[in-house]
């Protein structure tokens, strides 16, 4: 048996989400049905984590296992000679069977583009587009609120599980402009479930002035999600590394 690592770069705009839906294409489904294809019966992947509907990704990373005695180079080009075209196979390692793409995760890194240009129908399904004036320097200071390790709770999908560990750790959140084109860096020991649209959410009504960037560190000590009701949307958005 051999243990096959894979990193997968995808366009998420034609999928409902990564993971396998019964009736719904996904990631997951595409590269699954790819596999049974190669072995004649079903492979199931294991990944570092999902990515919903619209959301795309540079560096998603998952594995399975095989019995299949094919070379590194030759398991990508027939992967990717299966695969459709949104979906791409950018490289194949053969590793330790203590590897595990969910639980060896050590760093993630999620970018989110946003931008204050003339809506662009021919981007809009990879940029989320904001026709508005936003306040740079309020929004560099509220960034710098969300690096450390917070309870992250109020920052989730839902409020529900409160048992459930929700403290995650932030190394670095930045913001890089170029000709109102804004490119959010965060990079963190790992995400809760629309963590990152919630956070953008947030520091978009703190670039409207809607919100004071107070409100951060107050959600961290209150559970509070009508304080961050807005969710960005997900086309900005793309899983960019995934490091082991």
């Amino acid at each position: 048996m051999f243990r096959i690592k894979c990193i997968v770069s995808y366009d998420g705009s034609k999928f409902f989400g990564y993971q396998r839906q019964l009736k719904e294409r996904t990631v997951q489904g595409e590269i699954e049905k790819a596999l049974k294809i190669i072995h004649k019966t079903p492979i199931t992947i294991q990944s570092s984590g999902r990515t919903d509907a619209k959301v795309h990704a540079y560096g998603q990373v998952f594995h399975f296992d095989t019995d299949l005695d094919i070379k590194q180079a030759n398991w990508k080009r027939a992967i990717n000679s299966i695969l459709p075209k949104d979906v791409y196979i950018k490289e194949v390692k053969i590793v330790d069977f203590n590897f595990h793409a969910r639980f060896s995760v050590k760093i993630k890194e999620y970018r989110y583009y946003l931008s204050l240009n003339e809506y662009d129908p021919i981007r809009s399904d990879y940029v989320c587009f904001l026709d508005r004036t936003l306040n740079i320097n309020k929004i560099k200071g509220a960034l710098k609120l969300f690096e450390g390790t917070h309870d992250f709770t109020s920052y989730s999908s839902s409020l529900q599980h409160k048992d459930k560990n929700k403290i995650r750790t932030i190394y670095k959140a930045q913001l890089n402009e170029n000709n109102k084109e804004l490119e959010f860096i965060f990079i963190g020991n790992g995400f809760l479930r629309y963590q990152i649209r919630i956070m953008m959410g947030l520091l978009i009504e703190i670039g409207l002035e809607k919100k004071e960037i107070e409100v951060i560190p107050y959600l961290y000590e209150h559970h509070d999600r009508s304080k961050a009701r807005f969710t960005a949307e997900a086309q900005g958005l793309y899983l960019y590394r995934v490091e082991y």
